[in-house]
C-alpha cells in the first residue's frame, strides 16, 4: 500500500479540501486526487464525497480515516525512534519567526528554552510565512512562530497568543471608535506579498465572511510598509494593534458581528523528531499552562485569554 497516498488522504481529511491538501504537500491537485483515487480502489471503498459545501468523509471513510491516522502515526513513531537512536540530540533549537511576532514573545521563548529539563539555546531565523513553512517541512527548522492561518496540516499547531486587529482608513472618519467589518469593505487595502502571513490573514478574513476584498494596486514589502503607506494616505490597512507605529487620522478596532477581530499567533512543529519532547515542553511553557495571552499595548488591562 502506498504510504504517500495514505498521507494524501489524511491531509484531505484534515483540511476538508483537495486543493488545500495539495498546496500543503507541494503537489498538483490532479496528482493528489489520483493518489487518493488509487487508494480508494485498493481499499475497495470510497473515502470522500465532494459537494459545493466542501469535502466530507463518506460513511466508510469515517471508519477508515482514523485507522489511516493510526497507521501513519505508528510509522512516524518508528522513523522518529530510529532517528533518535542514530543521531545525537542537538543542544540548540532552530526557530523560525514571522516578522509579525513581537520581541516580547521571542524573549519569552528564550526564557522558556532555558528552563527546559534540558536547557537549550535558540537559533532564530526571521522570514515570511511561506519560506518558514517550507524550511520547517524540509527539516531546516525545528519550530516556527507564525500567524495562525490555514496550512501545514500534517504538523502540530498550538495558539500561543492573540491580539486585536485595527483598521486604518485615511478616507474614513470615526477616530478610534470600533467599527464592523461590513462597514469598511469599500476601502482599498494595502497588502504585502502573498508569502506574508498578514496578507493571508486579511484575505482569509474577508473570504470567510463572503466579503469582496478591494486592494491597492501596489504591494508593500512588510507590515511596517503597510503601516507607513496607510499613514501617507495611499490606502486602508488591517494591522495587529501592537504593530501600529505611525499616527493615523482613523485607527479603529475591528469587529465582526460585535465581536473583536483578533489575529492569533501559533507555534507549529513536528513532534515526531528527536526534539519532539523538548518542543512540546517549550510550547507548553510559551502558552502559560495552556492559555494564550493577549499581546499588545494594553495586555495588562485586558488580561489573558484563549
Amino acid at each position: 500500500m502506498n504510504i504517500e497516498a495514505l498521507r494524501y488522504a489524511q491531509a484531505v481529511s484534515r483540511t476538508k479540501s483537495f486543493s488545500a491538501a495539495a498546496r500543503a504537500y507541494g503537489v498538483t491537485q490532479p496528482a493528489l486526487s489520483s493518489g487518493v483515487a488509487r487508494l480508494e480502489e485498493e481499499l475497495g471503498v470510497k473515502l470522500f464525497d465532494r459537494s459545493p459545501r466542501g469535502v466530507r468523509p463518506t460513511e466508510h471513510g469515517a471508519r477508515i480515516l482514523p485507522l489511516i491516522d493510526h497507521v501513519l502515526g505508528s510509522l512516524d513513531t518508528l522513523a522518529a525512534e530510529a532517528q533518535r537512536l542514530a543521531s545525537p540530540v542537538t543542544e540548540t533549537i532552530r526557530v523560525g519567526v514571522s516578522p509579525l511576532i513581537g520581541a516580547e514573545l521571542v524573549a519569552r521563548a528564550f526564557r522558556a528554552a532555558r528552563t527546559l529539563k534540558r536547557p537549550r539555546d535558540l537559533v532564530l531565523r526571521e522570514a515570511d510565512l511561506e519560506p518558514l513553512s517550507a524550511d520547517l517541512q524540509a527539516g531546516r527548522l525545528d519550530i516556527v512562530l507564525v500567524p495562525a492561518v490555514p496550512g501545514m496540516p500534517t504538523l502540530r499547531h498550538r495558539v500561543i497568543a492573540r491580539e486585536p486587529v485595527v483598521v486604518i482608513d485615511p478616507d474614513a472618519s470615526g477616530g478610534d471608535s470600533p467599527v464592523e467589518l461590513k462597514a469598511v469593505v469599500d476601502a482599498a487595502y494595502i497588502l504585502g506579498p502573498p508569502t506574508c502571513g498578514l496578507t493571508t490573514f486579511t484575505t482569509e478574513l474577508f473570504r470567510s465572511h463572503d466579503v469582496a476584498l478591494r486592494t491597492y494596486p501596489g504591494e508593500a514589502a512588510s507590515f511596517r510598509a503597510v503601516d507607513e503607506w496607510a499613514a501617507m494616505g495611499l490606502g486602508a490597512a488591517l494591522l495587529p494593534r501592537s504593530k501600529i507605529t505611525h499616527e493615523h487620522t482613523s485607527c479603529r478596532p475591528l469587529l465582526q458581528a460585535g465581536v473583536p477581530v483578533e489575529i492569533a499567533y501559533e507555534a507549529v512543529w513536528d513532534c515526531d523528531t528527536p526534539l519532539g519532547a523538548d518542543l512540546e515542553e517549550l510550547v507548553t511553557a510559551l502558552t502559560v499552562t495552556g492559555e494564550a495571552p493577549l499581546v499588545g499595548r494594553d495586555t495588562a488591562s485586558r488580561g489573558a485569554g484563549d
